[in-house]
């Protein structure tokens, strides 16, 4: 191993610890299952603005956006990127203070235990099939965490690919079994400084490189289409192609998946004092929009290294930061581990996610499924010893899936993203806006978005033209039109819960 490789080790050895410790550190706050899933609703409006966004982000931030900027300029990225922003302030602005104050109401701690309660589901179904979607679409996501951090330390050190994913999804699952939401929540706070800092390091260095802005600005400049957000630079041919605005709503459409993402809305559920939540918008929007900024910037700035001959042409687009690792590690002990910091920025952006996923898995199956539909009732130390067996049996899965070192991870994310945006967004949207929805219109319309991403996916995008969007948008679109239809076709709620909601509703701003 060389100086700089043992550099790059003891700083990703140091970031590892420290999340360890923070686990252990939590678990003595843990003294209940709703301390264990949702903090107790204790969190301070910085901590739930960071964890929610770190928890959001993963590796996309620092691999998939500079990569996709890197390879074909602003439009992809830009428009992807913005519809986030616009998602991310929107979920904070019109979801995030009623669903603490609803769910608190209504004493729900997880999201399909919300969606059951809101409408008084005493059978659970709700809470059931909120339950299996969570799985269906969780553990896949989860894995491919897990496989993005076997991938990053097999580049690095070379070492075996399957002995890399378990041992980085070893770490994860140890914090995140002993230490609960509080540790998966202040990891991801730790966790977002990490990739903060990455990234600043990264657009200094690179920016260096690469000749300065005029430099990066220049190159962009003389390659066709590179900075326009309605044309669309083919790398292959050196030329572009119109970016059309069934594209651009398409990508736009991201934004709408916020509104359904479990380990987001459990966030807003959790804070403390929902005073505080204005704060934690601020937060959360700025720290948003400045780290996509970078990320795309990063991008461009590593096309003009290339085009100057700094860096090689890169086979792997999405390895882009840890190319720029590399150089910037070849500059001595202190930048060797300066990078080792970056690197573990990757691994914070993957963890981040993957720990929410574990915890938002196993809460549907001990708690959603187990205790609430089953009916299998626990005392406070079985409740916890469950939740906790049932994370780890679901991390194995997880492993068991992402053994392939070939498997694709964003394919996945991009999935996971529509299928919750689809099956939870409409819902939870009705659920806290429109009094009238009952629960067989929420079940149609998880059904049907949940169904509809996968028929759009594999049956209508494939046939191409215009039918090539991304799934979420037509999928979100039809479980909403399915809630109205079936709420108004079938019978009211009952008096009890929409005394509820207007309760809810009539409360101080």
């Amino acid at each position: 191993m060389t100086t700089s490789q043992l550099c790059i080790c003891l700083a990703i050895v140091a970031y590892l610890a420290v999340m360890l410790g923070i686990g252990i550190w939590c678990a003595k706050k843990n003294n209940s299952v709703d301390d264990f899933y949702l903090g107790g609703r204790k969190l301070g409006p910085f901590v739930t603005a960071m964890s929610a966004e770190a928890s959001d982000m993963s590796s996309w931030l620092l691999m998939g956006l500079p990569g996709v900027a890197y390879l074909s300029g602003l439009a992809e990225a830009s428009w992807t990127a913005i519809g986030l922003a616009v998602g991310t302030y929107l979920n904070w602005l019109i979801v995030a203070r009623r669903i603490r104050r609803y769910s608190h109401r209504l004493g729900a701690i997880t999201v399909p235990q919300f969606f059951s309660k809101r409408w008084k589901d005493e059978r659970n179904l709700l809470s059931a099939i909120a339950a299996v979607v969570i799985i269906v679409f969780f553990i896949p996501y989860l894995a491919s965490g897990f496989s993005a951090c076997g991938k990053l330390f097999a580049s690095l050190f070379g070492t075996n690919y399957l002995t890399a994913m378990i041992i980085s999804g070893a770490v994860i699952v140890i914090y995140t079994v002993t230490g609960g939401f509080l540790a998966a929540s202040f990891t991801d706070l730790v966790q977002s400084i990490i990739m903060t800092v990455a990234l600043l390091i990264i657009l200094i260095f690179a920016t260096g490189q690469a000749g300065g802005m005029d430099a990066v600005i220049s190159n962009a400049q003389s390659l066709t289409g590179y900075l326009s957000l309605s044309n669309i630079h083919d790398p292959a041919t050196g030329g572009s192609s119109p970016y059309g605005l069934l594209t651009i709503f398409s990508l736009l459409a991201w934004g709408l998946g916020y509104f359904g993402m479990p380990h987001i809305l459990l966030r807003f559920m959790a804070i403390e004092d929902e005073k505080k939540l204005s704060l934690s918008r601020r937060v959360a929007t700025t720290w948003v929009v400045i780290s996509m900024g970078v990320a795309v910037f990063i991008g461009l700035v590593g096309n003009a290294m290339t085009a100057n001959g700094t860096m090689e042409q890169l086979a792997d687009s999405e390895t882009i930061i840890v190319q720029i690792s590399s150089l910037l590690s070849q500059y001595g002990i202190p930048a060797a581990l300066l990078a080792g910091v970056i690197l573990a920025g990757i691994l914070a952006a993957t963890m981040s996610t993957a720990d929410s996923q574990l915890l938002a898995a196993s809460s549907s199956v001990s708690q959603n499924l187990f205790a609430e539909f089953f009916g299998v009732k626990f005392t406070a130390k079985q409740g916890m010893l469950v939740a906790r067996g049932t994370m780890v049996v679901i991390s194995l899965v997880a492993m068991f899936l992402a053994r392939d070192p070939n498997s694709s991870v964003f394919r996945v994310v991009s999935f996971a993203w529509a299928g919750f945006g689809a099956a939870f967004g409409p819902v939870v949207l009705f659920a806290l806006f429109w009094r009238r929805s009952n629960q067989w219109g929420a079940l149609a319309g998880m059904l049907a978005g949940g169904a509809m991403v996968f028929i759009w996916k594999y049956l209508i995008a494939p046939m191409g033209g215009a039918w090539a969007i991304y799934e979420l948008l037509p999928a979100f679109i039809v479980a909403s039109i399915a809630i109205v239809v079936v709420s108004l076709l079938t019978a009211p709620p009952e008096q009890s819960v929409t005394e509820t909601f207007d309760a809810v509703g009539k409360q101080a701003y």
